[in-house]
């Protein structure tokens, strides 16, 4: 799996995508979708649009990556998780046919996603991709309105190490004569997605333009106000093309996201006193705002249980995070995790102080022992950190 060892998992194919879709007789032809790219917030996006649409009275499916706690987070209902069942038989039933073909562990599990979703006759899916977009397993879909939420350099190894090339394998899901909405641009960006558009003759949108002062969401990160921002945009598309939500299901959507959804680790408190946040923000665009926001927290002492992956680029994460604050280093619990003694070298040299441990829990409980009840605790750095604690 790509989320446990890294590049050697990754396969930059849609071949066998394409295969196993004709295998299973298209299960992606069967409901209407939104298909949902970007490098940050995309997770978020998401599951705010799934949210809208439950509220509007659709049978909504759902599929994001990677899970926290249990696989069957990734495949959602109208909220509900994939039940156990349908998920031992769809592998008993196509078990050979993986094997013979050597699927990826993402290959199968949009599949199925997807063959899920036809089963249980969704009326819309809201679809994250996995990771870029032009060849991502989830692009076999035709979506209503493709989502690209904003570019930043992160997967670098696979998508390319500029922000033109990387906009570029996003700008992958956008297809022919199909809208797409832009959450945000950069200079470098922005022309990538006109050109990309134009060749495509899809209508394309900007979502910084859009006027959110009178929506507010249930998830409370200063970040999320650009993913609101999206989703309007997305919905005024979607109203256009004849979907029925009104001003009070996005309303009740966005302020029920969570308890619509389920999603965890955006800005998420834990407990209080001390006050324990955990978010699974892991690449410098999106650790810049979480640091930001970190630092409008009131406390008197700060403790960061700390953790990465090793094809983290260490030089531009490292930095962001406050020198003032007392740091527990660890290891996520996945092959592809950090050394917590090679974190601690790599920190020291950016002027932060604190102690490896052997685990995430350690780390973790370390810190609940040590802090103060007027003290904050910060969990981050990696999905997989927080997944571990959450």
């Amino acid at each position: 799996m790509y989320q446990r060892v890294g590049q050697s998992a990754y396969k930059a194919d849609m071949s066998a995508t394409v295969q196993l879709a004709n295998y299973l007789n298209r299960p992606e032809k069967s409901f209407k979708s939104v298909h949902v790219a970007g490098t940050n917030g995309k997770g978020s996006t998401s599951h705010m649009l799934a949210s809208v649409f439950q509220e509007a009275g659709y049978k909504t499916g759902l599929y994001t990556s990677p899970h926290l706690k249990d696989f069957r987070e990734r495949i959602k209902i109208n909220g509900e998780m994939i039940p156990k069942k349908n998920v031992s038989e769809f592998v008993e039933k196509h078990k050979s046919y993986f094997e013979k073909n050597q699927l990826s562990f993402f290959e199968m599990t949009v599949g199925l996603a997807f063959d899920y979703f036809r089963k249980e006759k969704v009326d819309i899916a809201i679809i994250e991709v996995g990771m870029g977009g032009r060849l991502d397993s989830t692009n076999i879909i035709t979506p209503e309105v493709s989502v690209i939420t904003n570019i930043g350099l992160d997967h670098t190894q696979f998508l390319g190490n500029t922000l033109e090339k990387i906009a570029s394998e996003k700008a992958g899901i956008i297809k022919n004569d199909i809208p797409v909405v832009i959450g945000e641009t950069l200079p470098e960006t922005k022309q990538v997605f006109e050109q990309i558009a134009s060749e495509r003759n899809a209508s394309i949108a900007f979502a910084e333009k859009m006027d959110s002062s009178n929506y507010t969401s249930d998830l409370k990160g200063t970040y999320q106000k650009k993913n609101l921002k999206t989703v309007l945009a997305a919905i005024k598309v979607l109203q256009k093309k004849g979907w029925d939500i009104s001003e009070e299901n996005m309303k009740a959507g966005l302020l029920k996201t969570i308890k619509n959804t389920g999603l965890m680790g955006r800005w998420q408190v834990l407990r209080e006193s001390p006050k324990v946040i955990c978010d699974t923000a892991h690449n410098k665009d999106g650790l810049q705002f979480v640091m930001k926001q970190l630092a409008t927290e009131t406390y008197e002492k700060l403790h960061i249980v700390l953790g990465v992956v090793n094809d983290k680029d260490l030089g531009s994460v490292l930095p962001l995070f406050p020198k003032n604050a007392t740091y527990y280093f660890c290891k996520p619990k996945i092959p592809r995790g950090l050394d917590a003694s090679l974190l601690l070298s790599q920190a020291r040299g950016f002027g932060l102080v604190g102690e490896d441990y052997i685990s995430v829990k350690n780390a973790y409980l370390a810190a609940l022992d040590i802090a103060a009840t007027k003290d904050l605790i910060f969990v981050g750095g990696s999905t997989f950190v927080v997944a571990e604690v959450v």
